[in-house]
């Protein structure tokens, strides 16, 4: 008996020596970094002997920094967003409007370069959505309900309706693809819809259009709205499908006709999105065919994007600039957005009377007078604008859990 208490106390001891020496190592490592990195931002003339001494012995240190730095300079650049000039921008524009009258069946992918000029800021330009949550900033927040389509959704909506397009597939959230009047059965929403609540009791899926973003109350992997079911008295939930989760949605998502589109599109054409998301579904790039027999791709963007090097033309320059130059290449008119013809209006399932104070959003109305007026009479409660719980959120849970190396 003795025996094995002394054992237990023995292998105690050294599982606290070896973990105290794996604490000090570390600690080593982290002081030998520093002190390296110390060293290498200064000019090789203005380094003393010792220092020098320092970096040769510790030289795999030394590359490990110089490593880190050029992955550094390497994101860096891929962040920057780049402008082609006049001259180059017309003429990418030609080629592509000279491969839009050729195409048989074109894909349009979306993302939130799309919505920049609706003043609904974008994930990952420098002023987007990520990159200030990871500079440690705070997101300006907005009641983002009060964006219309812009000159891009209804560019779109137009080659649609001129044949010219047979399927949207969008990441955005805003709902401003279904606003522009493009027809909903072309129409892919693969994360969801602010403006849609719906009850996964019934079969099949009852849907609830609504005039206001749905998704004050919900948030990664919180969907419940608070509102009920007006069949089955179920609790509604929002159809937003956020970084981490899986949409399981027949509608607004769509998978079905995403892949289809993918499946017979000879050209897809990317306008606004980083392709960090897509990119990771396979379905949408045919990758199972050989690449000589996979859609031509064109991209439209600012910044890099993983696709870059399988695109035939990739264009540096904001959505609406290109698709102006394009619409007037394919001599196209497009009718500016119209809120009366907005067909959500026409889709849109009104409150319950009981319901009326189940949400603190602005609700849209047919006409702006109506909106201010609206504003004016309704009681408010004093807080900064709010914004949608399907805007942003999840990222920082996704970063959790992560620990720096020295």
């Amino acid at each position: 008996m003795e025996e094995e208490v002394n054992s237990d106390f023995s292998s105690r001891s050294e599982r606290k020596a070896l973990e105290k020496a794996k604490i000090l190592q570390r600690e080593r490592e982290r002081k030998i970094f520093k002190l390296v990195g110390q060293v290498l931002k200064k000019p090789v003339v203005e380094r003393s002997e010792e220092e020098a001494e320092v970096l040769e012995l510790h030289r795999d240190t030394v590359e490990e920094l110089c490593r880190r730095e050029l992955r550094r300079n390497v994101l860096k650049r891929k962040q920057e967003e780049v402008f082609d000039d006049a001259d180059d921008l017309k003429y990418k524009v030609r080629q592509l409007a000279l491969t839009i009258k050729q195409a048989k069946n074109l894909v349009v992918y979306t993302g939130a370069g799309i919505s920049t000029a609706a003043s609904i800021p974008d994930y990952r330009g420098p002023n987007g959505v990520w990159t200030q949550l990871q500079k440690g900033r705070i997101i300006s927040s907005s009641d983002l309900s009060k964006a219309e389509p812009t000159f891009t959704h209804m560019c779109i909506r137009t080659m649609h309706k001129e044949k010219l397009v047979k399927h949207v597939v969008s990441q955005n959230c805003d709902g401003l693809h279904l606003r522009s009047g493009l027809p909903r059965q072309v129409l892919s929403e693969l994360h969801g819809n602010m403006f849609i609540e719906v009850c996964t009791s019934c079969s099949p899926v009852k849907e609830y259009v609504r005039l206001f973003d749905v998704t004050e109350r919900t948030s990664l992997h919180r969907h419940g709205t608070g509102r009920k079911c007006g069949l089955c008295d179920s609790e509604l939930r929002d159809t937003i499908v956020h970084f981490g989760e899986r949409g399981t949605l027949e509608q607004p998502l769509n998978w079905e006709g995403a892949a289809q589109a993918a499946k017979t599109a000879d050209v897809i054409l990317c306008l606004g999105s980083s392709l960090k998301v897509l990119k990771k579904y396979p379905c949408l790039w045919s990758m199972n065919k050989p690449a000589t027999k996979r859609p031509q791709l064109y991209i439209v963007n600012l910044q890099w994007t993983p696709k870059d090097d399988l695109a035939v033309l990739k264009i540096h320059a904001k959505c609406d600039d290109v698709m102006k130059l394009l619409m007037e290449e394919l001599n196209i008119h497009v009718p500016p957005y119209k809120r009366t013809d907005d067909p959500i209006f026409t889709l849109a399932v009104l409150l319950k009377p009981e319901e009326a104070k189940s949400h603190s959003r602005e609700v849209i109305t047919l006409s702006v007078e109506q909106e201010i007026v609206s504003a004016h009479t309704e009681v408010s409660i004093e807080s900064p604008s709010v914004q949608g719980g399907w805007f942003g959120r999840g990222y920082r849970k996704g970063r959790t859990g992560k620990k720096k190396t020295p």
